[in-house]
């Protein structure tokens, strides 16, 4: 009976910490909007609340005791560091390798890699809005953000919306930088033989400029809708071109995809890889694809255990905001894959959240 009572009230204990999960998000998102990570991360040494708040951009007259309430679930969910002077005096709080990530990119152009445009989009109440919706795709199918946004897809929003264009473009930038520095150490060799690389729903060009940093006999080629290639700054060796990959793609000797086919359904997904296949050499093309790969039946990232059930929630992420995108097991990629005219390929692991997985057309 004690043992029952135990497991029933470790069961509520659950339900609270999921129910109220939102607040994480909800105070980094914080944390990333008053600079906090900038400001603490600036002094040599920990530093006092009442320092903190003197320097948050436009805080005229900071709450303090509000700070210190959020500040308090950022130490404990280990994203700063808290520590009390022995003298009694005021506490100190301190950077963490966490907080280092959520630096802003003005204050991460030393090389620092940062999530901080990521989590300003995931939690933007646009980007939220779906979330709300999935009862109703359970019972009446359709798309999330669709519901959510008077009928239009998250890339006609973007299409019509400068300022969630922007939004979206700062996010993909972030984790295009984070995703390539893993690519260009684990899979530097796989770009060696190519003269010509195409990135299909390349965004800004961020991921085509560090290769072709990374490997400059490379012809770069930015690929993706022509009002997002219009934002896009210039890059040595990097043409942007605009389209839509479901007419056609550029010619070259590979393709390169991150994050691009998680986003839409399989049938989707098959068309753009047929004008993949058309884009490149029967004999020597091949095309390169950096998503997550699921375990078969529990569904575990197979890219890297340190990101647990990572995966899964990119998943339901799909379900928010794509049209009809989804995370892909093995077995799900080798269909898509066949039928979209890349019977042979191989999977690669990297130290990231994703895999790489090259394909041939023969």
């Amino acid at each position: 009976m004690e043992i029952e009572a135990d497991a029933t009230l470790r069961g509520q204990v659950q339900i609270w910490k999921h129910m109220l999960s939102f607040a994480d998000s909800m105070a980094l998102k914080c944390a990333v909007e008053l600079q906090l990570p900038d400001i603490i991360h600036s002094h040599a040494a920990p530093i006092t609340l009442s320092q903190i708040a003197s320097t948050i951009p436009g805080a005229s007259s900071p709450d303090l005791s509000c700070l210190a309430r959020i500040m308090r679930l950022l130490v404990r969910r280990q994203i700063f560091t808290k520590h009390q002077p022995s003298d009694g005096g005021e506490a100190l709080y301190g950077p963490t390798h966490s907080s280092r990530w959520l630096l802003s990119k003005t204050a991460s152009n030393n090389g620092q890699l940062t999530l901080a445009p990521m989590v300003l989009m995931e939690n933007h109440p646009w980007l939220m809005a779906p979330w709300h919706c999935f009862s109703r795709c359970v019972r009446e199918g359709g798309i999330a953000f669709k519901k959510a946004h008077g009928g239009q897809s998250i890339w006609d929003y973007g299409a019509e919306n400068p300022e969630f264009n922007k939004l979206f473009n700062d996010a993909m930038e972030c984790t295009a930088k984070v995703v390539m520095r893993a690519i260009l150490s684990d899979y530097r060799d796989g770009f060696a033989d190519l003269k010509s690389l195409v990135d299909v729903g390349g965004g800004t060009g961020g991921s085509i400029s560090e290769i072709v940093r990374s490997q400059p006999h490379i012809r770069g080629i930015n690929f993706d809708l022509p009002h997002v290639v219009a934002t896009a700054p210039a890059y040595p060796g990097v043409s942007h071109v605009g389209g839509d990959m479901f007419d056609c793609v550029p010619t070259a000797d590979a393709i390169f995809m991150k994050w691009i086919l998680h986003d839409w359904s399989d049938e989707d997904c098959v068309k753009i890889l047929k004008n993949c296949r058309k884009a490149i050499a029967e004999e020597s093309g091949k095309l390169i694809i950096v998503e997550s790969v699921l375990e078969e039946g529990e569904g575990e990232a197979e890219s890297n255990d340190l990101f647990g059930d990572t995966a899964l929630v990119f998943d339901l992420v799909m379900v928010a905001h794509t049209t009809g995108g989804k995370e892909r097991t093995h077995k799900q990629w080798k269909t898509i894959l066949e039928e979209g005219g890349f019977p042979r390929y191989n999977i690669t692991k990297i130290q990231a959240l994703t895999s790489i997985i090259e394909a041939y057309p023969n």
